[in-house]
């Protein structure tokens, strides 16, 4: 890919495109109203972009609560999967995470998705929890994964 790639904070004028990301990636997507919420009124909230030749393609948001960071989700449009841009936008949640002061990380994924769990392994998460019948859309369970920074 010769494109040009940039991460930065997300923007209430990006959530439209976080919109498009989102009901291309989940059965379930969240709001526009809960992305807006996320980003004015969740002081925890800390939310990325990147953009591909300044079109936004993906995002990544977590919550940092103290020394506890929660990775509330990580999307890219189904184009620009495969192109190693989820990593790179994981890998920059995490540098935050560190600077804010975080000492560990968690997120739950569906225990369908390895793709998605093989990413998280790179970064040194390990299997913690299930948590049953988590997804409301089919009922499946979510893997808690966990990493110590």
């Amino acid at each position: 890919m010769n494109n040009t790639i940039t991460f930065r904070k997300m923007t209430i004028e990006d959530l439209d495109d976080v919109i498009e990301v989102e009901v291309n990636s989940f059965a379930t997507p969240w709001s526009r109203e809960a992305f807006y919420n996320e980003l004015t009124k969740n002081q925890f909230a800390h939310y990325l972009v990147a953009e591909v030749d300044d079109k936004v393609v993906g995002y990544c948001g977590v919550w940092i609560i103290v020394d506890e960071a929660h990775i509330t989700n990580i999307a890219l449009l189904p184009d620009y999967r495969g192109l190693k841009l989820g990593e790179a936008l994981m890998g920059r949640i995490v540098e935050i995470a560190r600077e804010v002061g975080a000492i560990r990380i968690t997120l739950e994924v569906r225990v369908s998705n390895e793709r998605a769990q093989n990413l998280y392994r790179k970064f040194g998460f390990e299997e913690g929890a299930l948590r049953k019948q988590y997804y409301t859309d089919n009922m499946e369970d979510a893997l808690v994964m966990w990493v110590n920074l």
